[in-house]
């Protein structure tokens, strides 16, 4: 069985409820369909998560702890609300922190998230979702991750308006459908690359 771990980068710290929290859970549940495991959703804000590009910012920095957590897993699930039209700043704080993985490459320049593959749980009450999964994918992919086709389940309400994902009476139809296609190709892709790892470059021989 394959493992996902979540990164909810609401804004909300603590224990209070989060419409990211039910975007991530609605991946995972289908991921479950396809034998992927959610092992663990982190919330960011809860955590001490220091400013900075390394995978180490020292003084009681939580990154590495969670960087490991994510080494071992097969799948992440990042989700975010959007805010201002973009990912939140708590999601930016992840992807820089990410960043680290561009000088961290095994002796074929693979990077430690070669061969796992991300997909997008976004929500919002503004437009906006699009421009974050664009955001999201060319950082992600830049770090080493793969995406798969679909790789977004995301839900915007009316410009303006003050219903939260989390306050609707139900899943809406084409939400529940394009969570359920993220699933199925995030799945089939994570047990392709686990079975047959990206093979990275051949380190450059001196002539």
């Amino acid at each position: 069985m394959l493992k996902a771990i979540a990164l909810n980068c609401t804004l909300k710290s603590g224990d209070e409820a989060s419409s990211t929290d039910l975007m991530i859970d609605l991946v995972a549940r289908h991921l479950r369909e396809h034998d992927v495991e959610l092992v663990d959703t982190i919330r960011i804000a809860s955590r001490n998560v220091k400013p900075g590009v390394s995978s180490d910012e020292g003084d009681g920095d939580e990154w590495p702890g969670i960087r490991a957590r994510i080494l071992e897993a097969d799948v992440l699930i990042l989700g975010t609300p959007i805010w201002m039209g973009q990912p939140s700043s708590v999601c930016k704080r992840v992807l820089e922190r990410m960043d680290a993985f561009l000088g961290e490459t095994d002796e074929r320049s693979r990077m430690p998230v070669t061969s796992k593959v991300a997909v997008v749980a976004v929500v919002g009450n503004e437009d906006g979702a699009h421009h974050v999964s664009a955001e999201l994918y060319q950082a992600l992919a830049d770090v080493g991750w793969t995406i798969p086709a679909g790789a977004t389940s995301y839900w915007v309400g009316e410009a303006m308006g003050g219903t939260d994902f989390k306050d609707l009476d139900g899943i809406p139809d084409k939400v529940e459908q394009t969570a359920r296609a993220l699933a199925s190709n995030a799945a089939h892709l994570a047990r392709l690359l686990k079975a047959q790892p990206y093979p990275g470059i051949a380190p450059k021989q001196d002539d």
